[in-house]
């Protein structure tokens, strides 16, 4: 059997690579995506202050620190048994979209979105940011600069650092908001929302406009029907900060719905011996594979998970975009994997458009920011990262310290479909053993529209390395195999 292997794989955060097998006719047996890197936070959180938490796993990664730091943040909230004020909830859901303003810009003009500005078929050399700017113009390319830049700043205003923030306390934030830093957020809001609904003319004009892509966009070999998972508000509304999760199914209908705190009961992970990544699946459906269909506890999270796990956005912009989506797309809900790319923009949009409410709100500028804390004991804190449902949970000791902490990132959640769309997207494009770039391109193309962040995914409880060595001989012939902790 012949290995087609694509390491590094590329345009993402943290490191894999993906392991292609092909039959005697040179079509795909399978492939697997390999996430070789590992990083032990849960573990060596285990003793540390609770109040530090927030800036240690802030540390996990440098694109999505502001989710890690405010589920850190709630779960502390929950752990130290108090209920930050209501203007505090409104800051740290202030900075929370300037977050998603850099975060998803980053992603569909850097990352993802070269393969349809630039094309999937483009020499790789075409197919970044640089390649971007030569299609849409320098001054286009100004502007996505500048308008990531504004949304850093946000951050940097509220948070006390541009990446890794430093404001969130269990009770509330370390700083308020006064009228200047309103008046300038405001302006900085303002310009994304433009900025927002450009990139969604853009994306109308270069992918909804051109026949070919939106037949890629809707072609077999990208489509997965797993559940849909995202936090929603009380009006079943996507919500980034808070709210309660939903789980949809295939076609849209609410499967469940629960409170965070009961994670643990809807939630189970598991583990394959051949990455370092878990494999999260819904307790009640149960694992089933590598497989997708109502039979399958394989769901999806992000921005294609998050709408199709709600009924609308709620901000009136957006909700108009939500729409004229489904509408295009055949209906709830959509499961074409590529879709996620219109899908984040429509949550840029909602973003900005949530930012300007909130920093006209005038609780904004409130200074009663935080309340105090109770007795130490157990936590769980959940958001809505850039990537997907993002899930802290502490139990702490009756000093203070962390006793347990486990943490369920977006792309771990994610991890199952993955691995599918991988597969999925291989065998729809590798045919008779032919391979070159474009077609490898296009297998990475199906983990790349998750924008998945793999130094967030590998986590260990144990702490203890997995690691398996293989020793061969002169004749490449197995001499001796070492294993720990498998």
């Amino acid at each position: 059997m012949k290995q087609v292997t694509i390491d590094p794989i590329t345009r993402l955060e943290g490191h894999g690579k993906i392991n292609i097998f092909l039959d005697a006719k040179g079509d795909v047996a399978n492939a697997y995506l390999q996430i070789p890197e590992l990083r032990g936070f849960e573990r060596f959180c285990q003793g540390r202050r609770a109040e530090d938490m927030p800036q240690i796993t802030s540390r996990i990664c440098g694109v999505c620190p502001v989710a890690h730091h405010f589920a850190s943040t709630k779960a502390l909230d929950a752990a130290f048994h108090v209920d930050p004020p209501s203007a505090a909830k409104k800051l740290r859901e202030l900075m929370y979209a300037g977050y998603y303003i850099y975060d998803h810009i980053l992603h569909f003009y850097y990352l993802g979105g070269p393969d349809f500005v630039v094309g999937p078929d483009a020499p790789p050399e075409k197919r970044n940011i640089l390649g971007v700017i030569e299609k849409v113009g320098v001054e286009i390319g100004k502007e996505v600069i500048k308008h990531r830049a504004y949304g850093q700043k946000i951050t940097a205003i509220l948070g006390g650092k541009a990446t890794h923030p430093v404001c969130g306390l269990p009770g509330g934030v370390s700083k308020g908001l006064n009228k200047d830093e309103v008046k300038d957020i405001d302006t900085m809001v303002k310009s994304c929302n433009e900025f927002a609904k450009f990139s969604l003319k853009l994306f109308d004009d270069i992918v909804l406009q051109n026949k070919k892509y939106v037949d890629l966009i809707l072609s077999d070999p990208y489509q997965l029907a797993t559940y849909n998972m995202g936090l929603v508000d009380k009006n079943n509304k996507v919500n980034f900060y808070d709210g309660k999760i939903r789980v949809t199914d295939q076609t849209g209908n609410e499967h469940i719905k629960f409170d965070v705190k009961d994670y643990y009961k809807n939630i189970v992970e598991r583990v394959e011996e051949w990455t370092y990544i878990k494999f999260p699946y819904l307790k009640a459906v149960g694992w089933n594979g590598f497989k997708d269909g109502k039979d399958s506890g394989i769901y999806r999270v992000g921005p294609l998970g998050r709408l199709n796990a709600a009924d609308g956005m709620a901000t009136p912009q957006a909700d108009k975009e939500y729409k004229r989506f489904y509408e295009t797309l055949g209906g709830k809900s959509v499961n074409s994997t590529l879709a996620f790319h219109w899908a984040r923009l429509i949550e840029l949009l909602y973003a900005t458009e949530r930012a300007q409410e909130l920093v006209k709100d005038p609780e904004i500028t409130s200074q009663k920011i935080r309340n105090p804390v109770g007795e130490p004991g157990e936590g769980i804190g959940v958001t809505e990262a850039a990537r997907g449902t993002l899930i802290h949970h502490y139990k702490l000791d009756k000093n203070g310290l962390i006793d347990k902490a486990n943490l369920i990132v977006a792309t771990t959640n994610n991890s199952g479909a993955i691995n599918m769309s991988i597969r999925n997207a291989a065998k729809g494009v590798i045919k008779k053993g032919n391979v070159d770039n474009t077609t490898l391109n296009m297998v990475e193309m199906a983990f790349r529209a998750y924008d998945p962040c793999f130094a967030c995914a590998t986590h260990t409880l144990p702490g203890g390395m997995p690691l398996e060595v293989n020793i061969y001989d002169d004749k490449k012939k197995l001499y001796k195999t070492i294993k720990q902790n498998l």
